[in-house]
């Protein structure tokens, strides 16, 4: 019955499935790295629910955290009320920041999507500053882009934003911001009064080889945006901030579903897993090793680009052999992305028994998330199988590259 699923979703939902589209897999068990689908097949997944689970599928210690909230019989729903589940959640979490962050933090809860944290987070240093500006800061791309120049304008003399949204790496293309441009940020954002807001939702919890992304750079923020792996592998999100900037009250409530207890109960066993463990550790280490043997495809194959990331939040750049005859304006030849060979690397994994994700704008990166829990062995599995595809889809490329997408 199952094995036809995905034949049957697209008659059902959305057209919008980016995953099941580019992944025809109908999972059924799933255990750390190893997914099981309906037909019977094994993979090793390195999307990790879109690194939401930092200790992979079905972790005994985040199952033991549900199944006793589970039995105890408390409410699964309560909205701000203080339970001891929530203020279990709020001590791991407070642990885990850096002290002289921690010492003036405060916890807001909210919905439970990424975007709730981020909308909360905006409003919340709007209400303090009483300004209405946010500026962007991420890497940028490393060809074809423009720099920081254009975004910076914006802290003029008479456009004071209100905060600076800083993401340390970017998600999409998996650009990690340099420890001193992040300190920069800092800096300017100090000097002026403005709020800086640290995006960790994807990179938290140990994922980039710190515990916060923000820690590889000693950056203390204002704010902290936090989301997927903090629930355990359940919907969770929340901003912490500065008690400066504790408004008391936004003008509504919180959210009907701010307060999972299942979701916080998984998510301390998760934080606190990952602290005591010293799987922050462990992804530095294992994901420089990593990063080290996939950098050897772009001296094989020339349509691998870039290899970037930081700890186990890993992009493999797929780009177009042939030389754009103009430059990204620093003197460097431009390479144009190739989003179809990232698109047949992710199918020729699948083929092997191996989940990888696609990112990037276009669509050219392919990303590895595994979880922190991977071990020596399941890491040189990954590469085997990942280097096999590439060398599949090197192999039959030909073809004249399209138009570069990011003129200057």
């Amino acid at each position: 019955m199952y094995v036809g699923a995905p034949r049957r979703q697209p008659a059902r939902e959305t057209a919008a499935r980016t995953y099941a589209r580019a992944l025809p897999v109908v999972p059924v068990r799933a255990r750390g790295l190893t997914v099981e689908g309906a037909d019977g097949r094994r993979y090793l997944d390195c999307l990790s629910g879109a690194g939401t689970l930092a200790l992979g599928h079905n972790h005994p210690v985040v199952l033991e955290a549900i199944r006793e909230v589970l039995d105890s019989g408390a409410p699964l729903q309560v909205p701000d009320l203080a339970t001891p589940v929530r203020e279990a959640f709020v001590g791991e979490l407070l642990r885990t920041l850096p002290p002289v962050f921690a010492g003036h933090a405060r916890v807001r809860f909210c919905g439970p999507g990424e975007t709730d944290a981020v909308d909360t987070a905006v409003a919340l240093v709007r209400a303090a500053t009483g300004r209405t500006g946010i500026v962007p800061c991420g890497a940028d791309r490393p060809a074809c882009g423009r720099g920081e120049s254009a975004r910076l304008a914006a802290f003029g003399a008479d456009a004071t934003p209100a905060g600076m949204l800083l993401a340390p790496v970017s998600d999409e293309g998996l650009l990690p911001l340099s420890d001193d441009r992040m300190r920069r940020m800092r800096k300017l954002t100090a000097a002026r009064s403005v709020a800086l807001i640290a995006d960790e939702r994807s990179t938290g919890v140990g994922r980039t080889g710190a515990y916060w992304a923000v820690d590889h750079a000693g950056v203390v923020p204002e704010v902290m945006v936090l989301s997927r792996a903090i629930g355990g592998s359940l919907p969770l999100s929340v901003v912490v901030h500065h008690e400066d900037l504790d408004p008391g009250d936004l003008g509504a409530p919180a959210g009907a579903f701010c307060g999972n207890q299942l979701a916080m109960a998984a998510g301390t066993a998760t934080l606190a897993h990952v602290r005591e463990n010293r799987l922050a550790e462990h992804a530095a280490t294992l994901g420089a090793g990593l990063l080290g043997r996939l950098r050897e495809l772009t001296g094989v194959h020339p349509c691998v680009g870039e290899v970037r990331g930081r700890g186990l939040m890993i992009g493999i750049e797929f780009v177009h052999a042939e030389e754009d005859p103009s430059d990204d304006g620093a003197g460097r030849p431009c390479r144009r992305p190739a989003p179809g060979l990232a698109a047949a690397v992710q199918r020729e994994c699948l083929r092997r028994g191996l989940i990888v994700g696609v990112g990037g704008r276009p669509a050219n990166v392919v990303r590895l998330l595994p979880p922190l829990t991977i071990t020596e062995e399941q890491a040189a599995a990954v590469l085997d199988r990942l280097a096999d595809a590439v060398r599949s889809v090197a192999r039959g490329h030909s073809g004249q590259a399209p138009p570069c997408p990011h003129p200057r």
